[in-house]
């Protein structure tokens, strides 16, 4: 191996990917404008849905209520609600969404409440779906403010106080710092956007400088150059790495710059400031991540991105075109996603076993790192363990690249 070879085989093939246009958009317009545009439109519209949803009270039915024209009354002017009979295929009509909810008041209602028979009212809605939801939170809030006052009416009638039929209230408070409520709230999405940036930022370069090589026939002109086989493909290696870290590099800023003009727009109408009232109110801040820990999941997301690079680029050393090593390696996106995706799940926690599994322990790590907890042995074991990986992964791609079998593929 010479340095000096496998740097000039990287720079030339920098140049070449910083020629090509599709080269230069996965690498800076996708993580650095399309993903936090993505992302903004996105919660944008669902925002504003939303919040259009919650400007149009929900249409609800009653069923019954005959006997009981004062909560049937009290019901209809509920400003939160239109309160229309029930029709007869109101079953129908929730299911087609054209009805939110029905609430069925029993025979005798009220004079249940008076004579302090029990009673049960019904509600039927369309579970899951968002208007139907926010229509039985609604007239659950109604007939439990009824129900409260009800009962205050009961103990007072009969001398009782008002805390006679509630002996102790029951109150939550967090005590867990800003960082882990951040870091818990937030951390599996970082490193998942990360792992699947660094991921698919290498499959384009990989695929072009393998088996687009191949198809172009260029590949046998870099061979017969003075450069050993080692020199070319660790040259090669550099560049899909350098593109990986560069996606990596960009979206990161991008994420900071998108976090800053949104808390900036934020104070600016005035919603952060009910945030900040908010959360001093009930004595607790508003969520945060820690800074030193974004550091420390770069450090991590460094040998994985090896990893990737050295698995696709050998991938795609061993198909014959391009369309052949985009089938090979598409199915990779979900191996690689899958594992992410369950580091994000609740009861998954870091220990010894789980440090050993790629992709995985990353995304655990990550996790309690932006909380600011640093398990020392176990960010070790996942950051060498990585390594280890990673150096296969390269060795493999090094050991295939020198054979002719692969190669010339047929």
């Amino acid at each position: 191996m010479k340095l000096r070879d496998t740097l000039t085989v990287y720079r030339k093939e920098l140049r070449d990917a910083l020629r090509d246009r599709r080269t230069l958009v996965s690498m800076f317009l996708v993580p650095a404008v399309i993903m936090p545009a993505i992302f903004f439109l996105f919660g944008t519209a669902t925002y504003q849905v939303v919040k259009s949803a919650q400007a149009q009270p929900p249409v609800v039915a009653v069923l019954g209520g005959m006997d009981s024209p004062a909560v049937k009354a009290a019901l209809e002017v509920q400003p939160g609600l239109v309160v229309v009979p029930a029709p007869d295929d109101w079953r129908e009509r929730i299911a087609g969404k054209r009805l939110r909810a029905v609430v069925e008041i029993p025979a005798g209602f009220e004079a249940s409440l008076t004579e302090h028979a029990p009673a049960e009212v019904r509600i039927y809605h369309y579970e899951g779906e968002f208007k139907s939801g926010y229509a039985v939170g609604e007239l659950r809030r109604f007939f439990t403010e009824l129900r409260e006052r009800t009962l205050a009416r009961r103990l007072e009638e009969r001398g009782l106080p008002a805390g006679f039929a509630r002996p102790f209230d029951i109150r939550t408070e967090n005590v867990a710092p800003p960082e882990k409520v951040g870091g818990n709230s937030f951390g599996g999405f970082i490193p998942y956007l990360l792992i699947l940036l660094s991921f698919t930022g290498v499959i384009y370069p990989a695929i072009d400088l393998m088996a687009g090589e191949k198809e172009r026939g260029t590949l046998e002109t870099l061979l017969s150059s003075p450069a050993s086989r080692l020199d070319i493909v660790l040259g090669k290696f550099l560049l899909v790495l350098t593109v990986s870290l560069t996606t990596v590099a960009c979206s990161l800023l991008s994420m900071t710059v998108s976090l800053v003009v949104g808390g900036i727009a934020m104070i600016g109408s005035g919603r952060m400031a009910e945030q900040l009232s908010g959360a001093a109110k009930a004595g607790s801040a508003l969520p945060s991540l820690d800074p030193l820990g974004l550091v420390g999941v770069v450090v991590l997301v460094l040998p994985l991105a090896v990893l990737f690079a050295a698995v696709a680029l050998t991938i795609s050393l061993f198909a014959r075109t391009q369309k052949e090593a985009q089938t090979y390696l598409a199915p990779l996106v979900a191996v690689v996603i899958l594992p992410a995706i369950a580091g994000v799940l609740p009861g998954v926690e870091l220990d010894s076993t789980l440090a050993l599994v790629p992709v995985l322990n990353v995304t655990l790590a990550c996790k309690e790192l932006v909380s600011g907890v640093w398990p020392w042995g176990q960010l070790a074991l996942i950051f060498g363990s990585t390594c280890v990986y990673a150096g296969a992964a390269l060795a493999w791609c090094v050991r295939m690249f020198g054979r002719e079998s692969v190669l010339f593929r047929s």
